[in-house]
């Protein structure tokens, strides 16, 4: 991401790709700075539902992922945008998405390696 002097720009809090790795939670992938999870529902209200929750958790942590309804597939990404990539607010959010998820019921539809498919598409 280029420097953007509107932000406050900290690239020392950006993780490194092998920080990333290790410390990214289940069912999470990382690639160009971002972390990713796709998660799928039964229907696109729950979807939506979910969505809202991840929303509320975010407003909560005051650290927003990008989020994107593909009709039963819920796209969360997280990135850092004044620092560059991911950083540990990152892992935060997304071990807090991962907890909203298994209270759910929702963890077992969806494996690391499909995500990774679902990466390419």
């Amino acid at each position: 991401m280029a420097y953007d002097p509107r932000m406050a720009f900290d690239p020392e809090r950006k993780m490194t790709d092998g920080d990333v790795q290790d410390l990214k939670p289940d069912g999470w992938w990382g690639g160009e700075g971002t972390l990713f999870r796709d998660v799928t529902f039964e229907s696109y209200g729950e979807g939506v539902e979910f969505a809202v929750q991840v929303a509320a958790l975010a407003e909560a942590q005051n650290h927003h992922p990008d989020i994107t309804i593909h009709y039963r597939r819920v796209k969360l990404s997280y990135f850092t945008h004044d620092a560059g990539g991911v950083t540990m607010a990152d892992i935060e959010g997304a071990r807090a998405v991962n907890g909203l998820i298994e209270a759910l019921g929702q963890g077992d539809q969806n494996s690391t390696d499909q995500n990774k498919g679902a990466a390419a598409g």
